[in-house]
């Protein structure tokens, strides 16, 4: 993804303190970068969306029809919202090591506060708020750097289209100095 101000300002923390609401502060050799809290706000949207496909989940989701690439115009069949929750599964596990999926798992996943996280991992509270905060950012990042299919922005992955697919325009027929019509007519 291109990060640039009008991109990252949307999704930062108005009171975040290293980038003041803006989204982008300096990074290294002088270069802008993305906040940390923007990768967060990445985050939770992917968060959000994944829990709204859950819910939906006991409802048939609709099928979609997805052009295919190459010039037959075959098309492929997809489900949307299943295959939204699924990457974001897939990505989450591949992303973290196994003592941050066992965080993850239980207080995004399972739905635990807090209080029994921290009891069931043996942390203490700012320790496990760091952890969230860190996996919050990761995935963020992860989410958003995907190739060739990231999972944010949302309304890019709902409506993607085929890597290599173009619209062609048409064109109309090219008809001679007398046409069938004109045929007709005279």
């Amino acid at each position: 993804m291109q990060w640039n101000r009008s991109t990252a300002i949307g999704l930062a923390k108005v009171s975040c303190v290293k980038c003041r609401g803006i989204g982008i502060r300096p990074g290294r050799g002088g270069s802008e970068e993305p906040c940390n809290c923007v990768f967060r706000g990445v985050f939770r949207a992917c968060w959000n969306r994944f829990r709204e496909c859950v819910a939906l989940g006991t409802h048939t989701s609709s099928v979609s029809l997805d052009l295919c690439n190459g010039s037959d115009g075959r098309r492929s069949y997809s489900r949307k919202r299943e295959e939204y929750a699924a990457d974001f599964c897939l990505v989450t596990r591949r992303a973290l090591n196994d003592a941050e999926y066992r965080i993850f798992r239980f207080h995004y996943l399972l739905g635990a506060d807090w209080k029994m996280c921290c009891r069931r991992l043996e942390m203490d509270r700012g320790s496990f708020f760091h952890e969230i905060y860190r996996l919050e950012q990761r995935l963020g990042r992860i989410f958003a750097d995907l190739e060739p299919f990231p999972l944010y922005p949302l309304d890019e992955y709902f409506s993607r289209p085929q890597p290599g697919s173009r619209v062609l325009p048409s064109t109309p027929p090219v008809w001679g100095e007398r046409s069938a019509l004109h045929s007709l007519v005279a």
